[in-house]
């Protein structure tokens, strides 16, 4: 009797120990569920959960009569969540009641596939019950209106699953006209995987007002490492402001197939072409073609505002300031001594033989003479080196022109102070040589 006692005492204490581990499982999921639960909850959201950028659009960039110059046409990745309610509900009844005429209208909109071959892609994702099943990529905004104008659509994303991703690609209708000038706009990942933004001329210059502010949309992880939008939680994007330009297009068409004739022609190996309005300064085209290896010629490079040596175009500069200032007229003469005089060691020589002696500032310039040029400048400068570099600085020569184009080459113009400044820089200077001035300038 004892005996039993003791075992049903130990039994008894057993099931006691049992009861109170249950009510302690029980009592602490009680705890965790009412307590704990919005913060077991939101660190599970937080896990699947995450805010993404959404691109606003990027402003178009236009002629000064209205021409497009630059745009960006939308593109669509459709994708189809096959688990969403309105496909699974009453045992997937809406999904098979549609699935051949959604076949055939793809068929005919895409034609890259027969109906029957839509119709099986389709239902081996559905029976997979793919989150995130990409259905086609990069379609255009003529074919996502008008497949969103299909029945099985109009019911919206979680009847139809269809989910639609926008992205834009930036477009150059004129094609190379103006390439280098209007600019490019590229996007690219780094070996570090950072977004490194490759644009060029306008698109590069005006980007923080062209691209707007990007908007946020908040995605849900699922298995596969894949994303899909949640409804009704996107911040929308603030859209870029357009840029008008005072290009003309067919100024620029002008130009470039001038520019292009004479490349050919000459067999350049680059060249640059500008039309400038010379009443209002507006720059109505930028031509510019570089000579690949193969003997054909491209926009490679801006080279209007790329700084080099200015040679004789810049002997103009140097009458101007010989006018302006009164040092001279057009009648007053200079010895050309047959086109070659000596400076210290150096000898400034004309380029082409005219053997001409005295002449006036006119035919000096008409005739292109270094000498006479060189002469002029030392005769008339050469106690005041700096007043001739400021009549330059005057003339807008010796900074940035300010069209408002970035990767623009600062002019280089040595000045009497300067470490480099020699006996030979000022007469050199005045036919174009010592010196680095843009196209533009």
């Amino acid at each position: 009797m004892d005996v039993k006692k003791d075992i049903l005492w130990r039994v008894y204490l057993v099931f006691l120990a049992i009861v109170a581990c249950c009510v302690m499982v029980v009592g602490r999921a009680l705890y965790i569920q009412t307590v704990q639960g919005s913060y077991w909850k939101a660190l599970s959201d937080s896990l699947h959960l995450a805010y993404r950028e959404t691109d606003a659009d990027r402003g178009t960039i236009y002629s000064e009569d209205g021409s497009i110059l630059s745009s960006s046409i939308p593109f669509f990745d459709v994708r189809i969540d096959f688990s969403a309610d309105g496909l699974r509900e009453k045992g997937g009844k809406r999904f098979h009641q549609h699935v051949d005429t959604l076949s055939i209208g793809l068929s005919a909109l895409f034609g890259d596939m027969s109906p029957e071959g839509y119709r099986k892609v389709l239902t081996v994702a559905y029976r997979k019950k793919e989150r995130y099943f990409l259905l086609k990529r990069n379609i255009d905004f003529r074919q996502y209106r008008a497949l969103n104008e299909f029945k099985f659509l109009k019911g919206g994303r979680n009847r139809s699953g269809f989910i639609f991703e926008e992205h834009e690609k930036r477009i150059m209708p004129f094609g190379l006209l103006a390439n280098r000038t209007i600019g490019l706009s590229r996007t690219h990942v780094d070996a570090r995987g950072r977004l490194v933004n490759a644009n060029v001329g306008l698109e590069l210059t005006y980007d923080s007002i062209l691209r707007g502010v990007n908007g946020k949309r908040l995605v849900r992880r699922l298995s596969g490492g894949a994303f899909v939008p949640v409804e009704g939680s996107e911040i929308e994007p603030e859209d870029g402001k357009d840029l008008v330009t005072t290009l003309d297009i067919n100024m620029q068409d002008i130009a470039q197939g001038a520019l292009m004739n004479m490349m050919v022609s000459n067999e350049a190996l680059q060249g640059t072409c500008i039309v400038m309005e010379v009443a209002t300064g507006k720059i109505k085209a930028i031509a510019n073609l570089g000579r690949r290896p193969d003997g054909t010629y491209y926009e490679d490079m801006n080279y209007a505002i790329r700084g080099s040596e200015p040679g004789s175009t810049f002997k103009l500069a140097t009458v101007l300031s010989l006018l302006e200032d009164g040092y001279a007229g057009l009648d007053t003469e200079v010895d050309l001594e047959q086109g070659e005089w000596r400076v210290g060691t150096q000898v400034v020589k004309d380029s082409e033989k005219h053997g001409r002696n005295r002449v006036t500032l006119k035919e000096a310039f008409e005739l292109s003479s270094n000498v006479g040029m060189a002469k002029l400048i030392s005769e008339y400068y050469g106690r005041n080196p700096q007043a001739f570099i400021d009549h330059l600085e005057r003339l807008g020569l010796t900074g940035p022109t300010g069209l408002g184009l970035k990767g623009e080459t600062a002019p280089v113009v040595h000045r009497p102070s300067d470490r480099l400044w020699s006996r030979t820089s000022l007469p050199w200077m005045g036919f174009g040589y010592g010196i680095s001035l843009t196209p533009l300038h």
